[in-house]
C-alpha cells in the first residue's frame, strides 16, 4: 500500500516537473550539460608541468609532484608512466671509478696489444680477432694465450654459506630445517691473484697488520715471474 502510494505520488510530481519545463520553453527531454570539475586533469598543461618536474629533480617521487600541483596522485602516475614514458631506474655499480686520464691509459694499452698481435703474426691482412660461434674470443695467434692478469679483493676470514645454498629437497612429512644466521667475520685479508688463459699461476695472502705498498707489490710480482719461469721450464 506504502509502495503504491509513493510511486504515485512520484510520477504526479514528474509529470509538473515535465509541464514545468515545458512552459519554460523547454523541448529535449535529454540532461543537459552540467557544471563542476572535469571528468580528468591530464591536460597539456599538466602534463608540461609534470614533465619539468621530474626534469629539475630525478627523484622528485610522484606523491611529492601530485602535492606541489594540487592534482590526485592516480593522475600524476598516468602522465608520468603512460603520457611521459618515464620509469625509474637504480644506479649502476661499477668497481671503479675511472678518470679520463686511466680510460685513455686502457685504450692505449688496447691498441698497443692489437698491435703486438698483428707484428707476431707477421701480417697485419692475415691477422683475424673476432667473435667465434660459440661467442669466444678467437684469434690467429697465441699472444692472448701468454696475457697474465691480475687483481685484488678481500677475503673474510670466515663466510657462512647463503640461505640459498643451504637448500634441500622437503617431503610433507619432512620436519622443519632450522638455520641460525651467522654474520661474515669482521677479520679480512688482501688476497692478490694472477691468472692466465690455462689457470691461475700466483695466489698471494697479505699477513694482517701489513699493507700493500711498493716493495711488497715488487716482491709479489718477482715471486710470480720466478713461478712462471719454473712453471715454462717443467713445460718444456
Amino acid at each position: 500500500m506504502w509502495q503504491h502510494s509513493y510511486t504515485s505520488t512520484r510520477a504526479k510530481r514528474d509529470s509538473r516537473d515535465v509541464g514545468y519545463h515545458i512552459w519554460e520553453g523547454r523541448t529535449s527531454l535529454g540532461d543537459e550539460p552540467k557544471s563542476g570539475r572535469p571528468k580528468t586533469s591530464t591536460n597539456e598543461e599538466t602534463t608540461t608541468h609534470v614533465d619539468e618536474l621530474n626534469r629539475c629533480d630525478r627523484r622528485m617521487k610522484i606523491r611529492e609532484i601530485a602535492l606541489k600541483l594540487e592534482i590526485p596522485k592516480s593522475t600524476v602516475h598516468e602522465i608520468v608512466h603512460d603520457t611521459l614514458g618515464y620509469w625509474k631506474v637504480s644506479a649502476r655499480w661499477v668497481p671503479k671509478m675511472l678518470t679520463e686520464d686511466y680510460k685513455l691509459q686502457r685504450v692505449e694499452i688496447s691498441q698497443r696489444l692489437l698491435q703486438r698481435c698483428q707484428q707476431d703474426n707477421g701480417d697485419e691482412d692475415t691477422t683475424h680477432i673476432g667473435v667465434g660461434p660459440g661467442g669466444d674470443f678467437q684469434a690467429n695467434n697465441n699472444l692472448f694465450d701468454n696475457l697474465i692478469t691480475g687483481d685484488e679483493t678481500w677475503v673474510h676470514l670466515n663466510t657462512p654459506e647463503t640461505k640459498r645454498d643451504s637448500m634441500t629437497w622437503k617431503h610433507p612429512s619432512s620436519p622443519i630445517i632450522k638455520k641460525f644466521k651467522v654474520q661474515r667475520s669482521a677479520a679480512k685479508v688482501m688476497a692478490t691473484l694472477f691468472w692466465d688463459a690455462k689457470g691461475v699461476i700466483l695466489l698471494d695472502i697479505l699477513p694482517q697488520g701489513q699493507y700493500i705498498n711498493a716493495a711488497r707489490y715488487c716482491s709479489t710480482l718477482d715471486r710470480l715471474i720466478k713461478k712462471q719461469f719454473v712453471a715454462e721450464d717443467l713445460g718444456s
